[in-house]
């Protein structure tokens, strides 16, 4: 075993773990000179594959695939590509995955969804990625518990199962947020749900656009698959990606939900502003008369009606009272029309 880094979680050839598996017994833990041989083909087959997992954030990394792996450029094409967007393609004889995920302690982010590459032909997986994922997490928590798998594509498939699960959960987590926006809004506090709607529309829309190529490129993969696919695993690998479409069409239906809310809480500050418009216009049209009369009989020149009356203060408090009646009828009666 080579020494580990624990500023990077691997080795110095950038091996996070490695498992070899026979078919029907769990993986055995490889170090980077057993991967390094079985890469190279120097170990006996028998219907046996490795799962290599790799850490890019240590920089021998890459150096260390191109070194055991060979000219596989569309993978390292793919490490490499500024778009990010799910994909599976089928070059070198071999498959070429870019999946999306969401951090080990994901928190509804947008910032928090990362990306995995992978290398999958009959003899070996290759993964590697920047950041902890998740989902790789509880593949690599399902073979410590020696879960058993038949080929490297009965992997491939547990880790999409497990993204769809991942899925499931964020799903089920916004919902439950979606409620309490949806509890607070009845209740009249509009402020901080559009705040937290905005926030989680953002990392819904994010995680849709990255994953909604993923079933369609499967699909289409499956539909002339490999010759070193076996049956089973073809079926299985359908069924994953049928799992993960609905989990899609859920996530959809949550934005969907989320939409309305926006809109309808939208509707509401719009009647609140004009509500509040409506109140000032009043405002200034009830103290119209009391200004203009006001302004009047406050003119310094001869001539001002009333100034010797005796109730001359009376006769003008009723006339501005009068007006300012006649206008508040007005405005209200305008307002119900």
């Amino acid at each position: 075993m080579l020494p580990t880094d624990a500023a990077y979680g691997s080795d110095r050839s950038g091996l996070i773990s490695g498992y070899l598996f026979h078919p029907g017994t769990p993986g055995q833990a490889m170090d980077t000179v057993q991967a390094g041989h079985w890469l190279e083909g120097r170990e006996a087959a028998n219907g046996a594959f490795a799962w290599l997992h790799f850490n890019l954030a240590n920089a021998a990394t890459e150096r260390w695939l191109r070194a055991h792996i060979g000219s596989v450029d569309a993978f390292f094409d793919a490490l490499h590509e500024g778009s990010r967007s799910t994909r599976i393609e089928y070059a070198h004889d071999a498959l070429i995955a870019v999946v999306n995920d969401v951090l080990y302690e994901f928190d509804f982010e947008p910032s928090q969804i990362a990306t995995l590459w992978m290398y999958v032909d009959e003899r070996t997986l290759v993964s590697a990625r920047l950041q902890p994922l998740r989902s790789i997490d509880r593949l690599r928590a399902a073979v410590k518990n020696g879960e058993t798998f038949d080929s490297s594509v009965a992997l491939l498939t547990h880790l999409l199962r497990d993204q769809a699960d991942v899925l499931v959960q964020i799903v089920r987590a916004a919902t439950e947020r979606v409620d309490k926006v949806e509890d607070s809004l009845l209740v009249g506090r509009v402020k901080h749900s559009r705040a937290r709607l905005g926030a989680l529309r953002r990392v819904l829309v994010r995680l849709r656009r990255l994953l909604a190529p993923e079933p369609g490129a499967l699909f289409r993969l499956l539909n002339q698959p490999p010759g070193w696919i076996a049956q089973g695993d073809v079926h299985e690998l359908r069924h994953s990606t049928e799992e993960f479409s609905a989990v899609l069409g859920d996530m959809t239906a949550v934005q969907e939900r989320i939409k309305l809310l926006q809109e309808e809480i939208a509707a509401q500050v719009t009647e609140e502003t004009n509500r509040s418009v409506f109140v000032l216009t009043m405002v200034t049209v009830l103290a119209l008369p009391i200004n203009m009369i006001a302004g009047l009989l406050g003119m310094n020149v001869g001539g001002v009606p009333l100034a010797e009356h005796v109730h001359g203060f009376w006769i003008v408090v009723a006339i501005i009272a009068s007006f300012t009646v006649v206008a508040a009828w007005w405005a209200f009666r305008g307002r119900e029309e």
